[in-house]
């Protein structure tokens, strides 16, 4: 058996088992790339170093860290009740505003699973309480977080880009973007239409509401005034009552009835602090602070010198992110324990050993493999599938790795444009994450109130099946065929 294969071989065995095992496969790929690159390959360290992507690391670290500050700080919170207030009780509006609100945390750096976990439950909550199908308002999460997702300054476009500049393949951000965008817009529509959207009702208590799945309060200041009347007049009411009850009463039952009044009034005084702490932390939620105002401007500066000046997305989120921290230290003590560890991990352990595999000559050897199919579309579209089908399990980020670096040897040869290829190889491997099988469909699945869960299980299998069968062939068709790049 040929080294090669040995290395391809251990590539399938490592997602197998990250897959059935629940084991981080970029932990397993630096096991891989260091068993594969000793033994099959004669490698010293230095040669499997080699592959370590260190500006995808700090690519990652800068901006999960940038978004940790802003989650830490409640700029994510300010920015879901700001979107939720656009619903203005038009209920048709809801799983639309979900859309744009998942789309635009995981534009701005959040992971796709962190943001479908800040958004599904409040999205599902509003799916039970309106009689909206919790499968469309879970496909519209998942198909937000993963329209945003490809934007130049978020995790997978970051990682993609980089991953089509280090194999120095011509390359589009924009055009990604755009591509992951435009396919996930239209499949939201097709199912929003398809799932009941266009039955649903206004309705103005909505914007009562608008704050229950965020917080136990269902409405702050403009009834806690209210409320606080009523239970000063109760009060008086109460406290006259009792006061003449008091005279005509004997001594020691008088007594009484006044520890009683007090025992009352007390309880009355507790009740309003409470309504007034909790109108404040609803306040606090949906006021812009400084830290706030400022973390939003820290996401506006990230975008600007990103697309407008070319600066490198890692540096410029992580000297954002340490100016936030100076600024504000109590804020931001927690965000370093809650930057995107695993997804770091994953990220450099396979790149470093695809690029072990590249070192072997693995990657001109598989390339020639897909070649000698003969048929260069026949070959993208079976690529379009694998990854399609491997991400339905297991990682999007993982099988974008591994398949891209792949396809760079048939690229090469010019018969296929590589800015459409890329894109479609892209939004295959990540349009499926609805499945529940993968995190984000469990996400979704997990935050469903007052659901048959083995109903609603099969129900996003069957969507997941089908997004599978159809999507690779669609985006191929659109984006591979008129040979884009």
């Amino acid at each position: 058996m040929s080294a090669e294969l040995i290395s391809i071989l251990v590539l399938v065995v490592v997602f197998v088992i990250a897959t059935t095992r629940s084991i981080n496969m970029g932990a397993l790929a630096f096991a891989a790339a260091y068993g594969v690159g000793e033994l099959v390959a004669d490698f010293d360290a230095d040669k499997i170093f080699a592959g370590f992507p260190g500006d995808l690391f700090v690519v990652l670290v800068g901006v999960t860290y940038l978004f940790a500050i802003a989650r830490a700080n409640g700029t994510t919170d300010w920015l879901v009740h700001a979107s939720i207030r656009l619903v203005r009780g038009r209920v048709v509006l809801i799983p639309w505003v979900m859309f744009v609100l998942t789309g635009a945390l995981t534009a701005i750096g959040a992971v796709s699973p962190a943001a479908v976990a800040i958004v599904a439950p409040i999205a599902l909550s509003f799916a039970a309480r309106y009689q909206i199908s919790p499968l469309l308002m879970g496909a519209m999460v998942v198909h937000g977080a993963q329209g945003g997702g490809f934007s130049p300054i978020s995790i997978y476009g970051t990682i993609v880009n980089g991953i089509v500049e280090r194999e120095k393949l011509p390359g589009n951000e924009i055009a990604l973007f755009l591509a992951s965008l435009i396919v996930n817009l239209v499949i939201a529509g097709v199912v929003f239409v398809l799932f009941g959207g266009l039955k649903l009702r206004n309705d103005e208590s909505v914007t009562e509401t608008v704050s229950v799945p965020a917080s136990s309060s269902v409405s702050s200041s403009a009834p806690s005034s209210a409320s606080s009347a009523v239970s000063s007049a109760g009060s008086a009411s109460s406290s006259a009552g009792a006061g003449a009850e008091a005279k005509s009463a004997p001594e020691g039952r008088g007594a009484d009835l006044e520890k009683d009044r007090e025992k009352d009034l007390e309880q009355d005084r507790e009740k309003d602090r409470e309504k007034d702490r909790s109108a404040e932390a609803e306040d606090d939620t949906t006021r812009l602070n400084p830290a706030r105002t400022a973390t939003l401007a820290a996401l506006v500066a990230l975008v600007v010198a990103v697309l407008a000046f070319d600066l490198d997305a890692g540096l410029t989120s992580i000297t954002l992110a340490v100016l936030l921290s100076t600024c504000w230290p109590a804020d931001s003590r927690n965000a370093v324990t809650q930057i995107a560890w695993p997804t770091v991990l994953l990220i450099c352990g396979v790149l470093t050993y695809v690029g072990v595999l590249d070192e072997m000559g693995t990657i001109d050897w598989a390339g020639e493999g897909v070649s000698d199919i003969g048929v260069p579309l026949l070959s993208a579209v079976l690529l379009c599938y694998i990854g399609a089908l491997v991400s339905a399990f297991a990682s999007s980020v993982g099988i974008m790795g591994a398949l891209i670096p792949l396809a760079v040897p048939f690229l090469a040869q010019g018969e296929i444009g590589a800015v459409g290829m890329v894109a479609a190889l892209a939004v295959s491997a990540t349009v499926v994450d609805v499945s529940p099988f993968s995190t984000n469909g469990a996400l979704v699945l997990a935050a469903a109130p007052g659901v048959d869960r083995e109903r609603f299980f099969r129900q996003l299998m069957m969507y997941g099946g089908i997004v599978v069968a159809v999507v690779p062939a669609v985006v191929w068709l659109a984006l591979v065929v008129p040979g884009w790049g």
